[in-house]
């Protein structure tokens, strides 16, 4: 029974995207490991970007100094 978890930040992730992951995550499982659909989990959890850091940053303040960058203005 594989259980797929996927964690995406939470910037407006549609459901049509979302259906799209898990049908893809799925089939991923199928023609890799030849599991049953039928018993495939696959979970998405949205983050919030005050909770995902990279490196020493939380990514919301790394895309906040991404948006004000010099060269974001040229």
């Amino acid at each position: 029974m594989p259980y797929v978890n996927i964690k995406v930040t939470d910037e407006g992730v549609t459901s049509e995207q979302k259906q799209a992951l898990i049908a893809g995550a799925t089939k991923l499982v199928v023609d890799v490991l030849n599991k049953s659909p039928t018993t495939t989990f696959v979970i998405i959890e949205e983050v919030n970007t005050d909770n995902w850091g990279i490196g020493f940053e939380q990514v919301t303040e790394l895309r906040r100094q991404a948006s004000t960058s010099p060269a974001d203005k040229t």
